[in-house]
């Protein structure tokens, strides 16, 4: 039994490894692993029988000597499915082992209230759609999605989305029973997941402690430490749109507080500031705010500044608590961000400890609009890098009995 364990802990190791890196060599995977090179062969072996990876010679390395071959994910035949729910759109796309996005659906999504039944419809159209286009010999190992919201972890449930009216409603339940694969749908936050892929796939690589906040209508968070995600005692945790950076004075919130963080930077607080009427939202009213900043529009720059110094409040008390290495902007902050790093930069200059600002960095999602996306994609993989054997065995029994028989 122990031993049974060390395998599949191993196995779990060298396909995680290769699906974040695409492509290591045997010597390497053993140097990482500490394992030698008979056992990193047996191993890959598995998981070629299998159809998780291939191996092929390197590329010529001008070296005497017998090369190491290289291991590589079956990123056309293993796949997952990952749906993105934002403010106003709504993605589904087949995702590669390996990371790579194959093929995708988008719709608008209106924002009129509460729209479960909407969303589900939309979202397991498209995944049907994806499913059917997917190669005869492909597998589907598994389905994750992203919502703008209060997650519970485990079943889906969506307890708290306050920008579109969800309260409890069922998601993850409800788009599994609508695609009819056969398969259950988790779901997470997603300023949670665009953290996780941040750190995996985007700007945070190689950084054990960073902080990601996804601006939409509002703003979200969600914060790496020691490279794991800091999720609270029921999941909730992160929820740094609701720290109070103007407690006097602020304007209200969605949550029901005023002078929140994603009350003082967010999409309506920034269009008001800049004079922009009601009837105007979305990213290409922010786009157009940030633009006019651009082209010296002294409305649209006094904005910028004032977003720039609520946020970098925020940013500065963040930092002053986690010393993160790095803090990440994505959704509607990455746009907003560069003309407002002037102002976040003088709040963290004035407000937080030396020896906590002298190392950190900010930077603007190195994903973009896919980090959400490609986060919920991570979580769909999550029980295949777990058990790569017992995954397959559940999706393709035919596949995984004839690894069984060699």
């Amino acid at each position: 039994m122990v031993q049974e364990e060390i395998r599949r802990h191993n196995l779990s190791t060298l396909l995680r490894h290769v699906h974040l890196d695409g492509a290591v060599s045997r010597a390497e995977l053993a140097e990482r692993m500490g394992l030698n090179r008979s056992t990193i062969g047996a191993l890959t072996a598995e998981l070629t029988a299998a159809g998780l990876v291939r191996e092929e010679p390197p590329a010529d390395t001008g070296r005497a000597g017998r090369p190491s071959l290289v291991v590589r994910p079956e990123s056309t035949r293993m796949y997952a499915l990952a749906f993105d729910v934002a403010v106003d759109r709504l993605v589904a796309a087949r995702v590669a082992l390996g990371g790579t996005i194959l093929e995708r659906h988008e719709a608008v999504r209106r924002r009129a209230g509460a729209d479960l039944d909407h969303v589900v419809e939309v979202l397991a159209r498209f995944g049907r759609r994806l499913y059917r286009s997917a190669p005869p010999d492909a597998v589907c190992v598994g389905i994750g999605a992203s919502y703008c919201g209060m997650i519970r972890p485990g079943d889906g449930m969506v307890r708290f989305g306050p920008d579109m009216g969800w309260v409890d409603q069922a998601f993850g339940a409800e788009l599994s029973r609508r695609l009819g694969l056969g398969m259950p749908v988790p779901v997470g936050n997603e300023a949670h997941l665009g953290a996780l892929a941040e750190q995996q796939r985007g700007a945070g690589v190689g950084f054990q402690n960073l902080i990601y906040l996804h601006g939409d209508v509002g703003v979200g968070g969600g914060i790496i430490v020691g490279g794991k995600l800091l999720d609270g005692d029921s999941g909730y945790g992160c929820e740094l749109g609701h720290m109070v950076v103007n407690p006097y004075d602020g304007r209200p919130c969605g949550c029901g507080s005023r002078g929140c963080l994603e009350a003082e930077v967010g999409e309506r607080a920034l269009l008001d500031s800049a004079g922009r009427p009601a009837e105007a939202f979305g990213r290409d009213a922010v786009r157009a705010v940030v633009d006019d900043a651009d082209r010296g529009d002294p409305k649209a720059q006094e904005a910028l500044r004032r977003i720039g110094d609520w946020l970098g409040i925020g940013v500065a008390n963040l930092i002053n608590l986690f010393n993160p290495g790095m803090v990440i902007f994505g959704g509607m902050l990455r746009d907003v961000y560069p003309g407002a790093a002037a102002h976040v930069r003088a709040r963290i200059s004035a407000n937080v400890l030396p020896v906590a600002r002298e190392r950190v960095r900010l930077r603007t999602s190195g994903l973009g609009d896919d980090a959400t996306l490609v986060g919920a994609a991570e979580l769909a993989f999550s029980r295949l890098l777990a058990d790569p054997l017992g995954t397959v065995a559940a999706a393709a029994p035919d596949r995984y009995r004839q690894v069984v028989r060699s």
